[in-house]
């Protein structure tokens, strides 16, 4: 009697260790898999990740203007060249930033400093501050600063203000339009000009650019914009297969190549059209068992290094937009859920050179997740 108590005693231990596995069962063989905690973006994470942007917006150095000189005239400071978005080291990040403290207040009627937010975004983007950044994307050296990374947040950002029920968000979207406009302008003119997409872990790769984009024409119900998309999407990456993944991520990815042409697939094909593809383009991702290593971050102080946390969020972003309304890929959360969870704890307190961007990143991650 003793013996068998003895036995049920370790058989529960054993089961309570194991808790948090599921078992998966593949040609006669048991796969133990961790089930990844769903990371929640809540009003105290909200909080704290609404610093890093708060913090850095009105942060003018260090400051990398990747600017072309044309004369004496462009040696300004950041702030004289872009009143709206000088801060957070670069313009795309000062552009993202806004769009994460838009996004959180959106989501978050009772964030900290909210009114102290607000009065930050009226200043920044104003009628005179946006007429000022037209003038400098209408300069002659200018015409592809910021294409199409920047141009995809600016969108994102534009999008956002859409779909925020609040007088601010109104005054801010109407002062924003004519640069949104010019930005709308540009990718209808460059698209039909690009033979072939750049497919680089960093800032050019046009599937991200695309993708932004395409959620601002849906949003925005911009019939021209989305056709185009829709037509360059399939003709350059339409008959892809076998994608590389494990040559992800390179050494400072911060996007990952292939994961980002397939959440870009999936907006623009139907279902069933975007599952065919899909099983050519990345058959591994359809095994229950799959599993992708998390980009490790050996040193958070390099600027380049870190990016391999936002290749984390990016994957994960990904990863659950092509898993949403498939159940036959709902693993892949799972997945998403780890690169999640092994960034998300470093980027608040951390270097600058991370804190700067990396918040928009978490945040565009997290709302990704199933609420």
């Amino acid at each position: 009697m003793k013996n068998l108590y003895l036995i049920l005693v370790i058989i529960l231990a054993f089961s309570c260790t194991n808790s948090n596995k599921k078992e998966v069962l593949k040609e006669d063989v048991t796969y133990n898999i961790e089930v990844i905690e769903n990371p929640i973006l809540n009003l105290q994470q909200a909080n704290r990740l609404a610093q890093l942007p708060l913090h850095c917006m009105a942060t003018e150095y260090p400051n990398k203007l990747n600017q072309t000189i044309g004369s004496a005239l462009d040696l300004q400071t950041p702030k004289e060249l872009h009143p709206a978005f000088y801060g957070c080291f670069d313009w795309h990040s000062a552009v993202h930033g806004h769009w994460s403290l838009v996004s959180l207040l959106k989501q978050f009627p009772n964030l900290e400093h909210r009114i102290e937010i607000e009065e930050k975004l009226l200043q920044n983007i104003s009628k005179e501050n946006i007429a000022k950044e037209l003038l400098y994307f209408k300069g002659q050296y200018n015409t592809s600063f910021e294409r199409t990374y920047g141009w995809a947040w600016l969108l994102k950002l534009a999008e956002e203000l859409r779909g925020w029920d609040s007088d601010v968000a109104r005054d801010l979207e109407v002062n924003l339009q004519p640069l949104t406009d010019l930005i709308i302008n540009k990718y209808l003119e460059f698209l039909p000009k690009l033979n072939y997409p750049i497919r680089v872990g960093e800032h050019p790769n046009t599937a991200f650019g695309l993708s932004f984009a395409y959620d601002y024409a849906i949003a925005v119900n911009h019939i021209e914009l989305k056709m185009l998309i829709e037509a360059r999407a399939k003709d350059f990456y339409a008959k892809d297969s076998g994608c590389p993944l494990e040559w992800e991520p390179s050494g400072f990815d911060f996007l990952s190549p292939c994961l980002e042409e397939a959440a870009l697939m999936k907006r623009v094909l139907l279902k069933d059209e975007f599952k065919n593809w899909f099983q050519e383009f990345l058959p591994q991702l359809k095994e229950s068992t799959f599993n992708l290593a998390v980009g490790k971050v050996s040193d958070r102080t390099d600027g380049k290094l870190v990016h391999l946390d936002g290749v984390n969020f990016s994957r994960a972003w990904s990863l659950n937009y092509i898993a949403k309304d498939l159940p036959e890929y709902a693993h892949l959360k799972n997945v998403a859920n780890q690169h999640i969870n092994y960034s998300l704890p470093s980027i608040v307190g951390d270097s600058y050179e991370g804190g700067h961007w990396l918040g928009s990143f978490a945040i565009y991650a997290l709302n990704s997740v199933d609420k």
